[in-house]
């Protein structure tokens, strides 16, 4: 959300029933490595979640899709799907997203809070520090003014683990 990496010609806040944002994902690449893994975002299943929808015009397509194709499935984490998403101006669009696996290897499914603090906290890989992850998921939260409370204790929580 924070971070699209690619030209778009709007961006509006967008809500997606069925899937909810979590923590989900063992990140043995962009924000941890194999022998320390880290935990990245995922669309796990139930719920609903509010992020943001961005609108790419036709001629950039192929050049955005092949991006968030090497971005976000360097190790197939991820299904591929086109789903609906109701924007905040009321519109429902079909749109791609990238859906936890449940499947996969580095599913983690349902952590406790503690478990998912002790993941990150002090763990990096190619993209950086894993807390720095978090710590741009809140703003840019925050930015979008959502509240979420779950995140917000959670980077609490790495923070006193990191000090």
């Amino acid at each position: 959300m924070w971070r699209p990496g690619f030209a778009f010609v709007e961006r509006q806040t967008a809500v997606l029933h069925g899937r909810r944002r979590a923590f989900c994902i063992y990140s043995v690449h962009h924000r941890g490595t194999p022998e320390r893994p880290g935990l990245v975002l995922g669309l796990a299943p139930g719920g609903s979640v509010r992020g943001a929808a961005y609108r790419v015009a036709e001629a950039d397509w192929p050049e955005v899709y092949a991006y968030l194709k090497e971005r976000e499935q360097p190790t197939e984490t991820y299904v591929e799907r086109q789903i609906q998403v109701r924007l905040a101006d009321g519109h429902t669009v079909p749109t791609l997203a990238f859906l936890s696996d449940t499947d996969h290897p580095q599913w983690a499914g349902a952590l406790s809070m503690e478990q998912q603090a002790r993941l990150i906290a002090g763990s990096s890989g190619l993209s950086g520090r894993n807390i720095d992850y978090l710590r741009d998921l809140v703003a840019d939260l925050r930015k979008d003014g959502i509240t979420d409370r779950g995140m917000e204790r959670l980077l609490a929580r790495v923070e006193e683990l990191e000090a």
